[in-house]
């Protein structure tokens, strides 16, 4: 499991024209990209939410955990993109959607577990994403 992170002082996805999902901080939020292989379970989903909640890339060394940033979380199949060979993207490392979603939902679940405000795309959606990253500051989450 991956997760893309980047420090956010405005985030917004929208579907079809319509906005499903929007985190507007007082003060920084995330926009976590979450990204799913064949091998990631429950375990993994719950571990990765734990990191990110705690991960110290807010302002003044906090993390989310301290402040109660929100979090706007979309699923990200191209994070398992590969490119070694030739010009056009393989996918086979990321998981399918069967496999995929309910991961994905269980690490915004989990994030919520933890007391995070959390916002979220819509899986497997073409999805137009909208952010002011602040700093900025993208980190690259795996376990």
């Amino acid at each position: 499991m991956r997760v893309l992170v980047q420090r956010v002082s405005s985030a917004t996805v929208t579907v079809d024209g319509r906005m499903v999902g929007a985190i507007r901080p007082q003060g920084q939020g995330l926009l976590a990209f979450v990204g799913v292989t064949h091998d990631d379970d429950l375990g993994k989903a719950r571990r990765l939410a734990e990191k990110l909640w705690t991960l110290r890339i807010l302002a003044d060394e906090r993390a989310a955990a301290d402040v109660g940033a929100p979090v706007l979380v979309v699923s990200q199949f191209t994070l398992y993109a590969d490119t070694a060979k030739g010009r056009r993207p393989s996918w086979n490392a990321a998981a399918p959607g069967a496999v995929a979603e309910p991961l994905v939902a269980a690490f915004a679940d989990a994030l919520r577990g933890l007391g995070a405000v959390v916002e979220t795309g819509v899986f497997g959606a073409h999805m137009q994403i909208e952010l002011i990253n602040d700093g900025p500051v993208t980190v690259l989450l795996e376990l």
